[in-house]
């Protein structure tokens, strides 16, 4: 009799199994439309999504964009936003520890936040942008708080080549590329190659980066290799960082760069060149002129040539403002004619080696904005342009397999990159 029981509790048990297995199958066939309505209201609800602008949430806001104008200031451009006296007090004292609002440039841009209350319009930020990356923000909504910021920088790989017509520079130019990449390359290959000597017929080629912002370019970055050749000498440059900043280096690991800059500032051209006798243009008379002239727009930054320690920041009625460096060992440098010295640059302190010490200018004996750069070894003026430097460091033995690899690969791409060739103008068309 109990194992009759068991029997008909054992088949009870597995029909039940069985109309469970047939439910599940047959309810996951149920048409769409027989789902529920709260899981179909639930599937298409939209994401709630809020609008940006410079890092701010914007939905409630509006955005108004403009452009100081000569002698604007920050009073003047929020009158229309009814911004208290006080808080315009509060933002000048409170913006000099990040941004001094007696700062503001003409022909910078700006933008406003502000509510609409009642037909009138209420501040809550004002924007202040000094160039196309970077921002401050001055949030005036409940208590006054002002930040700095930059916009996201979109970086992008770029190949340029070209031939040398007339200059690096106008062929580069004409070639598409910047005044900044131009620059960049005259610096890598400086020291192996003289660019006031460049010849018809030397080719370039460059991988190198673009740096974007909201679609439109803002600068150069990293020139990642390059290659030149010469009058029929080749040279490559590798970028590679040993742990102390990248630095530039030929196929055989040796650094492209002296210890000292080719020259200490970004300049139009050499005016005048060391010379034991030379018509002096202000004094009128000859003389020797013991350094190298560089002409250059006022205001151009000027460069520490290499590390070292001021021994001379201060105006001398024949230098004008100046800068005297002692450097390691026998050497030191010295900067005439500044139109002003350089913030913190003073006697004693340390400088590295592309630090801005000054200004062109044409303060002393100048008849026109030029730096003269003088050089000296061993206690002696010597010529700047030839006097022989030792190399930077080379490739550390531990780096080296790293830095092969680098170098095999930019080496097979820079070969595989093709000169354009020149346009040539048919002149004949129009006769």
């Amino acid at each position: 009799m109990a194992n009759k029981g068991r029997k008909r509790l054992y088949s009870f048990g597995a029909a039940t199994v069985i109309f469970a297995a047939w439910y599940f199958i047959h309810s996951s066939n149920v048409p769409n439309d027989k789902v529920t309505p709260e899981l179909v209201i639930q599937d298409t609800v939209p994401q709630y999504v809020p609008k940006y602008y410079h890092g701010i949430i914007v939905d409630s806001l509006e955005v108004y964009e403009g452009v100081i104008k000569r002698n604007q200031n920050l009073a003047n451009i929020l009158n229309e936003y009814n911004v208290t006296d006080e808080t315009l007090y509060n933002l000048s004292v409170k913006s000099k520890n990040v941004y001094d609002v007696r700062k503001f440039g003409s022909r910078k841009k700006y933008s406003i936040l502000y509510e609409e209350k009642d037909s009138l319009k209420y501040a809550t930020h004002f924007i202040y942008r000094p160039d196309p990356v970077n921002f401050v923000v001055f949030d005036i909504k409940d208590s006054i708080e002002i930040y700095k910021d930059q916009k996201e920088i979109e970086i992008k790989e770029k190949e340029l080549a070209g031939d040398i017509n007339m200059s690096l520079y106008v062929d580069m130019m004409e070639n598409g590329g910047h005044v900044e990449l131009v620059n960049e390359v005259a610096e890598i290959f400086g020291w192996e190659v003289d660019f006031f000597s460049v010849k018809k017929g030397d080719t370039y080629k460059i991988i190198y980066e673009e740096k974007y912002v909201d679609t439109t370019m803002v600068g150069i970055g990293l020139v990642k290799a390059a290659y030149f050749n010469h009058m029929g000498d080749s040279i490559y440059a590798f970028n590679f960082d040993q742990g102390d900043g990248g630095d530039y280096f030929d196929e055989e690991g040796e650094s492209l760069r002296k210890t000292f800059l080719k020259a200490p500032l970004k300049f139009s051209r050499i005016s005048s060149r060391y010379s034991g006798r030379r018509y002096h243009p202000v004094l009128k008379r000859w003389k020797s002129h013991l350094g190298t002239d560089y002409a250059a727009p006022r205001g151009t930054p000027i460069y520490a040539a290499s590390d070292g320690i001021v021994t001379h920041a201060r105006y001398k009625s024949n230098n004008g403002n100046y800068v005297k460096i002692k450097h390691n060992g026998n050497l030191a440098t010295q900067y005439l004619h500044m139109s002003k010295i350089a913030s913190g640059i003073k006697k004693g302190i340390k400088v590295k080696r592309g630090q801005t010490i000054g200004y062109v200018g044409s303060t002393g004996l100048a008849t026109g904005p030029h730096l003269c750069y003088r050089f000296w070894q061993n206690g002696v003026q010597v010529d700047a342009l030839k006097v022989k430097l030792p190399p930077a460091k080379p490739i550390y033995n531990e780096n080296k397999l790293e830095f092969d690899s680098i170098r095999s690969v930019f080496t097979e791409r820079l070969d595989q990159i093709n000169i354009p060739d020149r346009i040539v103008e048919d002149l004949t068309a129009s006769i």
